[in-house]
């Protein structure tokens, strides 16, 4: 990017930031610009038996510590899983307040596609904050029923790395398919293949503003 920017990652769980956009957001980071990141579920009643309830709230640090996000820059909210629906003015007028906060240049947010619950209402929330900032959403496969890939980040091998070592601080998650060291790796290689380099990830332009 020409100039350093601002750029705030949107994601409904702890983890989904990370899993969208984990190696993107090294690379930004790494060339000097600035990352917000806000979690709006810890997911506390998803967790497994006999875990604290706030086992994903100290996770989330861990790993965006190791992108390089520093503490300041997390938003940390408390709403419960799969029912962000129900409280979807509250989180709009919590993105409101980050957007007179921190001015970002840049949004990375679920895919208007998403279909889950939770995903669909920061996407749709999202947009009505941001409407004056260009806005990338993110790919989940699980969750994609269909992805537009019209931007895709030219990745180097260190990024995609960063994004798995970042993703090993969920030890709670850690048995979840999509965290393994080879989907991490085949999905990147995947994506870089269609832009002609090694590894990328792609996301969809919800909204572009030169």
């Amino acid at each position: 990017m020409e100039k350093k920017r601002t750029i705030l990652v949107l994601a409904p769980h702890t983890d989904d930031g990370e899993l969208g956009a984990g190696a993107s957001i090294d690379r930004f980071i790494k060339e000097g610009n600035t990352v917000y990141y806000a979690a709006f579920s810890t997911a506390e009643q998803s967790l497994p038996n006999g875990l604290p309830k706030d086992t994903l709230a100290k996770e989330v640090r861990e790993a965006t510590k190791m992108l390089g996000i520093p503490d300041k820059n997390l938003f940390i909210f408390g709403y419960e899983v799969r029912k962000l629906n129900y409280v979807r003015q509250e989180i709009l007028e919590h993105l409101i307040e980050i957007k007179k906060r921190i001015k970002p240049d840049l949004v990375l947010m679920p895919s208007l596609h998403d279909v889950h619950q939770d995903h669909t209402t920061i996407a749709q929330e999202g947009l009505r904050a941001f409407k004056d900032v260009s806005i990338l959403g993110y790919e989940l496969l699980w969750n994609n029923l269909s992805f537009d890939t019209t931007c895709f980040i030219k990745l180097e091998k260190e990024n995609v790395e960063a994004k798995y070592k970042a993703l090993q601080r969920y030890s709670s998650q850690k048995d979840r398919n999509y965290m393994s060291k080879v989907f991490v790796f085949a999905h990147a290689h995947t994506r870089g293949v269609q832009v002609g380099c090694n590894y990328a990830e792609a996301f969809e332009v919800i909204r572009w503003i030169l």
